[in-house]
C-alpha cells in the first residue's frame, strides 16, 4: 500500500512540473512575441519538462545519499577547477594576449572545460568511495546514515522466523538499526497466509517477533524500497546490494548466505555461529552427570542432552534409559552441525577398592 501511495505521489509531483513548465513558457513567449507565439512557449515548456522527468525516470534508483556524495564531490571538483584556473588560465593569457584574435573566447572555453570536466571527475569519484574515504579526506568529520550507533543492519528471512533472534537481540550485543528490504517483509506476509502448516507458522512468528521489537525502545525497524537494477536477480544478491548500498551489516541464519557475503566483503553476523561459539568446550576425560532420555543409534547406546543442548552418545548404557548416570567423556568428533560427544558409564568397579581404602 504505501508503494502504490509513493508512485501516485511521484506521478502528482510530475503533472504538476508539467503544467508550471507549460504556463511558464506560455507566460514567456507572451511577454517576448505576444500572443500569437503563446505556442511556441507552451511547446517549449512541454520539451523541457518533459526532458527532466525522462531524466528524473532514468535515475530513480538513484539515492539521496548518492546524490549528497556526488553534490560534494562536485564541490571538491569545482574548487580543484577554480585553484587550476588561477595560475592556468592566467598562464595562457600571458602567452597568447596580443597573438590571437579570439583570446576572450579561447579562455572562456578553457574556464568551461575545466570546470566541466574537474566537476564530473569529482562526482565520480564520490559516488565510487564510501564513507571511510570521505573521513579520510576531511579529517574528524564522518558522513552517517544516521544518528543511531553502530552500522545499520539488515535481517533475512531466516533469521526473521528463528525462535532465536528475539533473545539476541534483547540481551543488548547488537545494536544499530533494523532493516528489513521491502521484498522480505511481502514474502513473509505471503509466508503467514501459506495453506502448509509450517510455512504458516514460520511466517506468523516472523511478524510477532517483529511486532515486539518494533513495540520496545532498543530498535528501530525501517523497511527498505531499494532494489536492484535487475528484477530476475535471487532474493540473495538483491540482499548483499542493498548491504552494499547502505553499509549495514547481515544477521542472518542461513550458512550458504553468509559465506557468500562474506567473499564479496559484506559483514555478516550468523546467529549459528554465536551459539556454536556460547557452547560450552567438553574436553576428553570430563566427568558428567547426564540424564539419559532416548535410545542411540546403536543398539547399546543411549543419548543424553547437556542444558545448552549438546548431545552426549553414551556407549553400553542403553539399558540405564530415563536415568541419571556419571559418564566419562572419551572421545569428540567435529562436524559441521556442531561437535558429536561420546562417553562411557563410570562402573561401580571402583567402589570396592575406595572401600579397602
Amino acid at each position: 500500500m504505501e508503494r502504490l501511495t509513493g508512485i501516485r505521489s511521484v506521478n502528482i509531483a510530475r503533472l504538476v512540473y508539467l503544467l508550471i513548465c507549460e504556463l511558464a513558457g506560455a507566460a514567456m513567449a507572451n511577454h517576448i512575441a505576444g500572443s500569437e507565439k503563446i505556442w511556441i512557449g507552451v511547446v517549449g515548456g512541454l520539451v523541457l519538462a518533459v526532458f527532466f522527468i525522462l531524466v528524473e525516470s532514468l535515475t530513480k534508483k538513484f539515492t539521496l545519499r548518492g546524490f549528497s556524495n556526488a553534490t560534494v564531490g562536485l564541490l571538491i571538483g569545482v574548487f580543484c577547477a577554480w585553484l587550476l584556473s588561477r595560475g592556468l588560465v592566467k598562464l595562457v593569457e600571458a602567452t597568447l594576449q596580443g597573438k590571437v584574435e579570439q583570446f576572450e573566447s579561447i579562455t572562456l572555453v578553457l574556464n568551461a572545460s575545466l570546470y566541466a570536466s574537474l566537476g564530473f571527475l569529482g562526482s565520480v569519484l564520490a559516488l565510487r568511495s564510501g564513507r571511510d574515504d570521505f573521513s579520510l579526506l576531511i579529517p574528524y568529520i564522518r558522513f552517517q546514515q544516521d544518528s543511531s550507533p553502530g552500522r545499520p543492519i539488515l535481517l533475512d528471512i531466516n533469521v526473521i522466523t528463528d525462535s532465536r533472534l528475539y533473545r539476541i537481540l534483547k540481551t543488548g550485543f547488537v545494536d544499530g538499526n533494523l532493516i528489513i528490504p521491502r521484498f522480505v517483509f511481502e514474502d513473509l506476509h505471503i509466508m503467514a497466509n501459506s495453506s502448509t502448516p509450517s510455512q504458516q507458522a514460520r511466517g506468523q512468528r516472523g511478524l510477532d517477533v517483529l511486532e515486539r521489537l518494533q513495540t520496545g525502545d532498543q530498535f528501530q525497524i525501517t523497511i527498505q524500497d531499494s532494489e536492484t537494477e535487475d528484477a530476475s536477480d535471487s532474493m540473495d544478491a538483491r540482499l548483499l546490494f542493498i548491504c552494499r548500498l547502505l553499509g549495514a551489516k547481515l544477521l542472518t541464519a542461513d550458512e550458504a548466505l553468509a559465506k557468500t557475503a562474506r567473499l564479496q566483503g559484506v559483514k555478516t553476523l550468523n546467529i549459528n555461529d554465536l551459539t556454536h561459539a556460547l557452547k560450552p568446550k567438553i574436553a576428553v576425560g570430563e566427568r558428567i552427570r547426564l540424564p539419559l532420555v532416548r535410545a542411540g543409534k546403536d543398539e547399546n547406546q543411549a543419548v543424553g542432552y547437556m542444558p545448552d543442548g549438546s548431545m552426549i552418545v553414551v556407549n553400553h548404557a542403553s539399558n540405564k534409559l530415563n536415568t541419571t548416570q556419571d559418564v566419562t567423556v572419551i572421545s569428540t568428533l567435529e562436524t559441521d552441525a556442531g561437535t558429536m560427544v561420546f562417553a562411557e558409564l563410570i562402573t561401580s568397579a571402583v567402589e570396592p577398592e575406595a572401600g579397602k581404602k
